[in-house]
């Protein structure tokens, strides 16, 4: 087992973000989600000379599901990034924390009129189409607005790529965009054309999640531009863009070996300009949208452990002050995950034990068969590789309040978002009329 991300300081205890995690614990309470500022920054950063180094025009879009609050909109929008959204929600947090909308994307199978009518009146920079009926829907409320509006078609490009059957999203069976092999993306594209107020910017896809292998992004590319040079031949119009979507993967366990940003964004570029020379056609703007890649490794969650069950011959649960409310992917997708106990980060790992969290149910466990020190309650576990979609994914499930996340640079931490309180729980409580009555 490695150190994901972490240091360990003269009294043993694991350090992150150039902070005691220990200290962070007491400080802020637990469960804690903690992000590592440098870390963020340093991935963005990654990605934008990706491009530059293969010599690309476009953007690096952040995709705000993994992780996203108004601090993490502000270092996005330093780093010179764009914005992948994919709900009012992220919208508006977008738009509260003053970013420029002209460099987001708006995303999702079933916008509302609502989130599109915002979307319009704000300039959004691509919404993109993901089925038949937004099609009229954005070209109804542009007119209605006197807008004109840059749209992006969600294309099905039929890679199967390896990852768990739940975040594979370029297949031809998904609830996601237009498949190429059946035509329905060459007749979206045939309408939005023939539309008034709307103009057909590029293509976007998005082939999965969590993805190690370099095949199937090249294919991706070869595929898109394959139907980009399709279009130009049905249509005339050639398209400006094509949006790769994300899916890169990072390190959960020591089973994982992602590979460098670079390494991504070279083979989609390699396979993209090959395909392109070959058919006599200049580059399109290149767009990326990481997000998991980003943030994943940059988050860790710390727990403080509870009840210590051994059930003999069977296994030993440990439960933490945490679980699915905080971190539903294991019981979701199976996701597995590394640990280690924080104030006891150099001491020799001597039994087996399984991760429990304190939810009502069974599922509710964290991780199986972890070797870790002796332990004891009150000790402070820290599970890595937390930074994306646990936040994000986080519920009130068994009225559990959604902890804090703070945000650590060089010894410093302070929040990014603050604990929920009991109070926050009933914020949005009313009682009906008949049941208030004496």
């Amino acid at each position: 087992m490695f150190l994901l991300r972490g240091e360990v300081n003269e009294k043993g205890h694991l350090v992150f973000g150039g902070c005691d995690t220990v200290k962070l614990a007491n400080t802020f309470g637990t469960p804690l989600y903690v992000m590592d500022e440098d870390y963020i920054r340093d991935r963005c950063r990654g990605y934008v000379r990706a491009l530059k180094e293969n010599g690309l025009e476009g953007m690096v879009a952040y995709a705000s599901k993994a992780f996203l609050n108004m601090a993490m909109v502000k270092i996005v929008a330093e780093e010179g990034m764009g914005l992948d959204v994919v709900s009012g929600g992220e919208l508006y947090t977008a738009y509260k924390a003053g970013f420029d909308l002209a460099k987001v994307f708006f995303h999702g199978n079933n916008k509302t009129p609502e989130e599109i009518a915002f979307a319009v009146e704000h300039g959004v920079g691509r919404i993109v189409i993901d089925h038949f009926a937004e099609i009229d829907m954005v070209a109804d409320i542009a007119r209605k607005r006197g807008k004109n509006v840059n749209v992006l078609i969600r294309v099905k490009p039929g890679v199967d790529a390896h990852t768990h059957h739940y975040i594979q999203t370029g297949k031809q069976d998904s609830k996601f965009g237009f498949g190429i092999s059946d035509g329905q993306a060459m007749e979206a594209a045939k309408r939005i054309i023939a539309s008034e107020h709307i103009h057909l910017a590029g293509l976007h896809c998005h082939i999965g999640s969590q993805i190690f292998e370099l095949k199937p992004f090249g294919l991706t590319a070869e595929i898109m531009e394959d139907f980009r040079l399709a279009l130009m031949k049905e249509t005339g119009e050639l398209m400006e863009e094509i949006n790769f979507g994300g899916g890169y993967g990072i390190h959960y366990t020591d089973a994982d070996h992602p590979l460098d940003p670079l390494e991504y964004i070279k083979e989609i570029a390699d396979a993209l300009k090959a395909r392109c020379a070959e058919h006599g056609l200049a580059l399109p703007r290149f767009i990326v949208e990481p997000g998991r890649s980003i943030v994943g490794e940059a988050g860790i969650t710390l727990y403080t452990l509870g009840s210590i069950k051994n059930i003999p011959g069977i296994r030993t649960y440990v439960s933490v002050d945490g679980g699915m409310g905080d971190n539903p992917r294991p019981a979701l997708y199976q996701a597995e995950y590394e640990a280690v106990v924080a104030n006891k980060a150099k001491a020799e790992a001597v039994r087996k034990v399984t991760v429990a969290g304190r939810c009502c149910e069974s599922g509710d466990m964290l991780i199986h068969d972890i070797a870790l020190p002796e332990i004891e309650v009150g000790d402070i576990l820290a599970v890595f590789s937390t930074g994306a979609y646990n936040y994000s994914m986080a519920s009130n499930y068994n009225r559990l309040p959604v902890p804090a996340v703070v945000l650590a640079k060089d010894g410093r931490a302070e929040l990014m978002v603050r604990r929920q309180t009991y109070d926050d729980l009933l914020h949005y409580d009313e009682m009906p009329s008949w049941l208030s009555k004496a």
